[in-house]
């Protein structure tokens, strides 16, 4: 998992019958309750550019059966369409096993990165899980060994999975064959950087709007009077222009009529 924990048709002869694959359980489950998040802007990263103020999309949907329980979260970007496996997390509780996993198998992928969503994600699938199941456990697993291969990727990554709460270790001096030990829900950390990543609830963000109307009027008014400004300095000085001309020509004429009465005596 690219922040946590990591989880990837061919065509048959025409003679052959097709057999159709047996769908997943709650495979068509679609977020159902959405809250906005607000991503605070950030000072320019070398690694993934700018980072401005951003407003997103937060979903999320839970199912249950005696044997199983899902949490399906997505985040959705305004006016940006992302591939179906990013910006998704799916919390699956075996309750048979007592074991939590996530999903999907490819690893969480994040657009846009670096702004603290992974984190929120995470730290939302912990909550979630701690509230009911804080005696089961998520077992060890392996590292992608890609993401060693770049000094800054993969401090980046250990950071982020130990300050949740997972034990990172290494089998090899060139920390390419790392993994995570097994570890009890209640142990892990569920907080993350509000700071980044603020929910803003519906209250909140009429609010919002309310305030961004009446910061514009203020604005139009105050660019209202500043283009009267400008229209009366405009106007004042076509008056000024006009006068420096009769005056200009005025000057010319008795300079000319000097010249004829001194050239005529």
């Amino acid at each position: 998992m690219t922040e946590a924990n990591p989880m990837t048709e061919t065509a048959e002869a025409e003679a052959t019958p097709e057999v159709e694959a047996t769908p997943k359980l709650w495979d068509d489950v679609q977020p159902e309750i959405f809250q906005m998040l607000r991503l605070a802007p950030l000072q320019t990263d070398r690694a993934t550019g700018g980072r401005p103020l951003r407003f997103v999309q937060f979903g999320k949907a839970e199912r249950h059966s005696k044997e199983t329980s899902l949490l399906r979260m997505n985040i959705q970007l305004p006016g940006q369409r992302v591939r179906r496996e990013q910006n998704t997390l799916d919390v699956w509780v075996d309750h048979v096993t007592r074991i939590v996993s996530f999903g999907p198998a490819s690893g969480i992928q994040i657009e846009p990165w670096n702004r603290g969503i992974g984190r929120f994600l995470i730290a939302q699938a912990i909550h979630w899980t701690q509230k009911r199941w804080a005696t089961y456990r998520i077992e060890g697993f392996d590292l992608a060994s890609k993401d060693g291969l770049n000094e800054d990727t993969r401090l980046r990554r250990d950071h982020f999975l130990r300050t949740r709460g997972f034990e990172v270790g290494y089998a090899d001096a060139q920390h390419l064959k790392g993994s995570v030990k097994e570890v009890q829900v209640g142990n892990l950390n569920n907080t993350w950087n509000n700071d980044k990543v603020q929910i803003i609830e519906i209250l909140e963000a009429s609010q919002m709007l309310e305030k961004a109307e009446q910061n514009m009027k203020e604005q139009e008014v105050q660019i209202r009077q500043h283009e009267e400004k400008v229209g009366k300095y405009k106007r004042e000085d076509s008056s000024l222009r006009f006068t420096i001309a009769c005056l200009v020509t005025f000057a010319v004429f008795q300079a000319g009529l000097l010249i004829w009465i001194a050239t005529h005596r």
